[in-house]
């Protein structure tokens, strides 16, 4: 089915810009796509996405873990950037820490000041109602059923000068996405292009740039 055949009006709304003209996009099967011309967003249907329950299921199975040195190379891609970046002693939130965190932990390393937010594996939503210098969400937007609203809310913990770093797989460079292994985590249900952070960023007035091809780093402008 093409997306000419389907009227945009039928569509759901776009989860990151909330745009309504939507279409049927291609994707891994078995389940159903739609990408957003306006925010370039490609999404799960809403009725195919996991319960909290299923998505729990996946992550227990995880073993993430500071000690683990393959890990900690994978997250510097995220954490060396931010590095140069950050003022001495940042105050900061990795949001989506999952069960074993350690982007945490490495940032601590460097004389960071971190606490941690999961919303299965440490819920205290308290932490979601301060400031911070810095922000992280390793391999985490792409699991967010309301991209649009969570983003928001990281955004306005922000400090004046602040950094939400972010690491996830886009979809610009990808030339068939029937075939895309991010697409077939059943967790994985809103996908990013490069477009989707130039919008969030002349949404909510941030500088973004892409240090790496699945790290991008937005900065609340002071």
């Amino acid at each position: 089915m093409t997306e000419s055949t389907i009227s945009p009006t039928a569509a759901p709304p776009c989860p990151l810009c909330a745009a309504s003209c939507s279409v049927p996009s291609s994707g891994a099967p078995p389940r159903s796509y739609y990408r957003c011309p306006v925010c370039a967003l490609i999404f799960v249907a809403p009725g195919e996405r996991p319960t909290a329950e299923e998505e729990r299921a996946v992550y227990d199975l995880h073993e993430n873990s500071p000690d683990d040195p393959g890990y900690r190379r994978f997250l510097a891609r995220l954490c060396d950037p931010l590095l140069a970046r950050l003022s001495p002693a940042s105050q900061g939130l990795d949001f989506g820490c999952g069960p074993g965190p350690t982007l945490s932990v490495m940032l601590e390393e460097a004389g960071h000041c971190m606490t941690v937010f999961d919303p299965f594996y440490a819920p205290y939503p308290e932490r979601l109602t301060r400031a911070y210098d810095v922000i992280t969400a390793t391999e985490v937007v792409e699991h967010l059923h309301a991209p649009g609203r969570v983003l928001h809310e990281l955004v306005e913990r922000l400090r004046p000068g602040g950094w939400l770093g972010i690491m996830t797989q886009r979809s610009d460079a990808v030339t068939d996405l029937s075939r895309w292994r991010y697409m077939r985590d059943p967790t994985h249900v809103s996908f990013f292009a490069e477009r989707s952070f130039h919008y969030l960023a002349e949404r909510y007035g941030l500088t973004v740039t892409f240090p790496r091809d699945d790290v991008v780093l937005l900065q609340r402008v002071s």
